[in-house]
């Protein structure tokens, strides 16, 4: 059309420009082109066509300032079907129109789509591409939904159950992550550890007058609203933990686990080459030259270890010990409900204190809606904790059949688990960091239940002098005997 126009008019064309752009900008890469070349080249062309004032620009306001441009550089916009005069003044009411009616309507069809989404979402729909661990479906009748995306759903799932152990930090879980499979970048997932769709959640963003808030989603959650919660409390470092998260190798399964004798600072590990070997050791950082190998310090460790296996003749002194310790725990969580009771009950009546000062004219509207929204939240999150405290069904039967028979085999648990499970176990025998000093194991404190195994052991060991005794399965590693070096030379 256009080409058949200039042929009609006489008009000789200079350029054929083809835009696949929206008209809603002039940040089109084409157009800059073009707009480049006519500056460089200014007075040789007079005249742009296009078929509409709409393929022109779809906002007045950026369509007047263009033209004004271009008249500069001596150039006329005309539209071919919507032929104007500029030089008319009562021709621009009529560009105004064409200008402001393909605005009007394109503002009209992104607020009818903005609409159509919001309320989409507070229907529980997930809009938009769905995050990992999900994947888009359709079903048959053409509604959308989102589904979970395996392997990379179990994966996620995982991590976020390893975040809430809080043995290791969450760098180190997504470096575990990646080895199984998780395709996903570092920035991503720390967004989607903190995505709220994973525990089945959707968030209506504010609007207006209407508050931002979270619906229920009509897809199937990953997780728990009680796991989610759980992880947002070790993000945000409000849940103590004294175990280790230092990521440790074969020949290093004590690494982050004890403290220098001499300055108290956390050991690391290292490798050093001999004349004829490698040597591992467990050293202090620069300014201390403490120093040990780490065979020696596995040896001590594990002598030491083998004080709190369990004696077979002992098991129904364990199953009373283990029934106690259960009563024990029945009463702590029956207080942790009362406590989460008594904090409902206080957030209920500060709603209530707030209601009245709005009453009053106290406070302004916004600010107590802002303090609502605030108790409101924290209510959710106790009633989310609330609900799986009053869920937990623990079976004292099932727990004797499977912890007993886990604590008469610890020897074998700690020498046939991997690296990360033997340290949970560690972690659980010494909730604090040990030491050795002068050959000897020392720690601060150790586990209630396995000192008073320990205990047990004492009073029905044999005094028998010069009585061997059996040797565990527990060393990892024996290294060899050989020339030691003097310095540490390579860093592992």
């Amino acid at each position: 059309m256009l080409r058949k126009y200039c042929e009609i008019n006489s008009i000789y064309i200079r350029d054929v420009i083809y835009e696949d752009h929206s008209a809603k900008t002039f940040n089109r890469p084409k157009w800059k082109l073009y707009l480049a070349t006519i500056k460089k080249y200014k007075n040789k062309t007079d005249l742009i066509l296009f078929t509409k004032w709409d393929r022109f620009s779809r906002n007045a306001g950026d369509a007047y300032q263009m033209i004004n441009t271009l008249r500069r550089l001596g150039v006329e916009p005309q539209a071919i079907e919507q032929p104007l005069d500029l030089s008319i003044p009562e021709n621009k009411m009529m560009l105004a129109f064409y200008l402001a009616a393909p605005e009007v309507e394109n503002d009209r069809r992104a607020l009818n789509t903005f609409h159509g989404m919001r309320r989409a979402r507070k229907e529980g729909r997930y809009m938009g591409l769905a995050p990992s661990g999900y994947i888009n479906k359709i079903t048959e009748d053409g509604k959308k939904y989102i589904t979970f995306d395996q392997p990379e759903a179990s994966i996620l799932k995982w991590c976020f159950e390893e975040i809430a152990k809080d043995i290791f930090n969450t760098e180190q879980i997504f470096l575990q992550a990646k080895m199984k499979g998780l395709k996903t970048s570092k920035n991503n997932f720390w967004r989607q550890i903190r995505n709220p769709v994973y525990c089945g959640k959707i968030l209506i963003p504010k609007y207006k007058d209407e508050e931002a808030k979270y619906v229920m989603g009509s897809h199937e959650p990953l997780i728990s609203e009680g796991l989610f919660y759980l992880v947002q409390d070790v993000l945000d470092g409000r849940r103590k933990n004294f175990r280790t998260k230092s990521v440790t190798s074969e020949p290093f399964p004590l690494r982050g686990l004890f403290k220098c004798p001499l300055c108290d600072k956390i050991l690391t590990a290292s490798i050093s080459k001999g004349r004829n070997s490698h040597y591992s050791y467990y050293h202090c950082y620069k300014g201390c030259n403490y120093r040990i190998r780490s065979c020696e310090v596995n040896r001590i460790f594990y002598d030491q270890l083998r004080k709190y296996i369990p004696k077979p003749q002992t098991e129904k002194i364990y199953i009373t010990a283990v029934k106690e310790y259960f009563n024990d725990f029945n009463k702590e969580s029956i207080a942790e409900k009362n406590r989460v009771i008594s904090q409902l009950k206080e957030f209920e009546q500060k709603i209530s204190y707030i209601r009245d000062l709005l009453a009053s004219r106290k406070i302004e509207v916004k600010d107590y809606t802002e303090m609502k929204t605030d108790y409101d939240n924290k209510i959710h999150r106790l009633e989310i904790k609330l609900a799986d405290l009053a869920g937990e069904n623990i079976s004292i039967t099932d727990l004797l059949k499977a912890g007993i028979k886990n604590l008469m085999k610890l020897n074998e648990c700690c020498s046939e688990a991997d690296l990360i499970h033997f340290r949970n176990i560690i972690g659980s025998i010494y909730p604090e960091k040990f030491t050795i000093e002068e050959k000897q194991f020392r720690t601060a404190r150790i586990n209630e239940v396995v000192q008073l195994v320990y205990l047990i052991n004492e009073e029905l060991d044999p005094k028998n002098n010069g009585a061997k005794k059996k040797k565990s399965s527990l060393p990892r590693q024996v290294t060899a005997e050989g020339f030691e070096p003097p310095t540490l030379r390579a860093e592992i």
